[in-house]
């Protein structure tokens, strides 16, 4: 009946409901359609007048039969499969439940496979919910977890069943058949199918072997959710890209996708500040998190600066709207750029600065001679540069603060990557004597991005003009980050030696990433001090092509910076620097892709 599924399904049973355009049972029967088989059995209940209307005739090569399961609202599936016991007797059967979405290569999988009796299981995933299996090295399924004696602690031997079998018929008269009569006399129609396997694996010798997919591609769709999803992992090449952008991150729904667009530290936090975390996750759920003043006081103890001179955000973008709301008259911005700055604006009231050189590099002094000309009341700098990566040395900037100062102008620094620079211990402009030598300038730092915490949502803004700081404090909710994030920078000056180990390590990696891009032949790799590069791509594909391919072929996702402004139509992506391992597989893709 499908009733998570809402509207969905409120005149049509689940399988009818379209995935990108096509409904689920189309998509199957046209599978099956190009199979060797000899029959199709249905078995309908809700609005099953509908689903048999809608196939009609338009599939004559697979014979399709229908069974009525006419309390389908008062059973489960064992009682659905219970009526078609009979039709199973007869052949060797595929089981397939109507609600699935997946490759084509999986009927093709399950049917080659020698064993006759087998199930297909996925690796457990944390989106998978239903009936579990555990297996042996030999394949053999030795049980079926149901969801009551599902543990978390075990998730690591866990398979989830595909929902896709292969019985032979010697399985179902023999094994199969008798033990589903005989749970259905003791426990009832309400149940699963599944328990009679489980029973079978617990008595007997196990019969069933597991078929794991690996990296071949399904979805079970129960909610609008898993439709949603269903829809991005089943795209066609022409809205792949646009399904994931405009979801604006949450791809750990996507595990087996590597994300090289969204930008965080690989090599922190270590795994005993997340130990710290979860050891006291009772407590951080339950309990309700402190307001402005204590969050001020761990992010000034976070930054080694006065609690006066910094404002704590949901992430530095609730700050970055907060400030800007407030922001009048004319705003100096260097594109490209991040684009959450501009977007605050008005267009007639920014004053743009777009590089000229070919590697998208300028300096202090070119923005300085440019808005010598340009009058401005605020000067945004984002330093490294995003998506560029050029980055303005310390002292440079403190002379473009002296600048700004002289002529009146509101510096506004972003320093979100700057400990990703060489000689990052050295770099940032967060301490009480720079903001107090230079009141006219704010800092602001993404947390999130530099220390590898993006769920914990933290930003900082930082300055000597208390006006302002007490402006955006009382502009943001008094509850603005959770009991998580704020427990997150209580705990964050014990590791503060291994966040600098990490930056290290970052910054030895991004040399190494580099060696590896400059060997692809059609990427132009420009220099930068961030923890991402700025590539443009020179011949054989375009920018958007080649994120395609990337993520179409390798589940490989990149940032096509086409749509920034100044870079549309110049054929640049931007690929994030993440850990040695995933750089190896990401440089492997594009050396597949070379034509060269």
């Amino acid at each position: 009946m499908g009733r998570r599924l809402g509207d969905y399904t409120k005149d049509n049973t689940k399988c009818m409901v379209p995935v990108n355009g096509v409904r689920l049972i189309d998509r199957l029967l046209g599978q099956l359609s190009r199979l060797s088989i000899g029959r199709v059995i249905i078995v309908v209940g809700y609005k099953g007048d509908n689903l048999r209307r809608h196939i009609g005739q338009r599939y004559p090569e697979l014979n399709i039969e229908y069974i009525e399961n006419p309390v389908y609202d008062r059973t489960n599936n064992i009682y659905s499969l219970a009526l078609a016991k009979e039709k199973m007797q007869e052949d060797d059967t595929l089981l397939i439940e109507s609600d699935l979405i997946f490759s084509e290569k999986l009927p093709q999988m399950i049917l080659e496979n020698p064993y006759p009796n087998l199930a297909l299981v996925a690796k457990y995933e944390p989106w998978m919910d239903g009936t579990m299996v555990r297996i042996n090295q030999d394949m053999d399924i030795i049980n079926f977890v149901p969801k009551q004696a599902f543990s978390y602690s075990d998730v690591g031997k866990y398979y989830k069943t595909v929902n896709i079998y292969k019985f032979s018929r010697e399985f179902i008269c023999q094994k199969y058949i008798p033990f589903l009569n005989a749970y259905c006399q003791a426990l009832g129609n309400n149940e699963y199918y599944e328990q009679v396997l489980r029973v079978i694996t617990l008595l007997d010798q196990s019969e069933l072997k597991a078929l794991p997919i690996g990296n071949e591609k399904w979805y079970e769709i129960d909610d609008v959710q898993d439709l949603d999803i269903a829809e991005t992992l089943f795209a066609g090449e022409d809205e792949m890209i646009h399904r994931f952008n405009y979801r604006y991150g949450g791809h750990w729904r996507f595990p087996k996708m590597l994300d090289y667009c969204y930008l965080v530290n690989p090599y922190f936090p270590p795994s005993q500040l997340k130990e710290e975390l979860k050891a006291s996750f009772d407590v951080l759920l339950t309990e309700y998190p402190s307001g402005m003043y204590v969050n001020a006081l761990l992010a000034g103890k976070y930054f080694g600066i006065r609690k006066e001179h910094v404002v704590v955000g949901n992430g530095a973008a609730e700050l970055i709207k907060s400030m800007m709301s407030f922001t009048e008259g004319k705003t100096g911005i260097v594109y490209p750029t991040f684009e959450e700055y501009p977007n605050r604006y008005a267009k007639e009231d920014i004053v743009a600065f777009v590089p000229s050189t070919e590697n998208l590099s300028y300096t202090a002094d070119d923005l300085m001679e440019y808005y010598k000309e340009r009058p401005v009341k605020h000067l945004l700098l984002i330093n490294p540069d995003n998506p560029s990566g050029n980055y303005i040395p310390r002292e440079n900037v403190l002379r473009l603060a002296t600048w700004c100062e002289e002529k009146g102008i509101t510096f506004v620094v972003d320093e979100s990557f700057v400990d990703f620079s060489e000689g990052f211990l050295h770099n940032t402009l967060l301490t009480d004597d720079i903001l107090e030598s230079h009141p006219n300038m704010v800092v602001i730092k993404s947390i999130s991005k530099s220390y590898g915490v993006p769920g914990l949502r933290l930003g900082i803004l930082a300055s000597a003009n208390k006006a302002l700081v007490d402006r955006v404090k009382a502009d943001v909710s008094i509850w603005n980050i959770n009991s998580f994030a704020e427990y997150y920078m209580q705990i964050f000056g014990k590791y503060q030696k291994d966040y600098v180990k990490a930056c290290h390590r970052f910054v030895a990696e991004r040399k190494r990433f580099l060696g590896l891009l400059q060997q692809i032949s059609f990427l132009r790799v420009l220099p930068s001090q961030a923890n991402f590069f700025c590539c443009e791509v020179t011949k054989f594909y375009t920018s958007g092509e080649l994120t395609l391919r990337l993520l179409a072929d390798y589940n490989i996702i990149v940032k096509d910076c086409d749509s920034k402004t100044g870079l549309a139509g110049r054929n640049f992506i931007r690929i994030s620097v993440r850990n040695e391992a995933d750089n190896d597989q990401l440089f492997s893709a594009l050396r597949d892709l070379d034509r060269a």
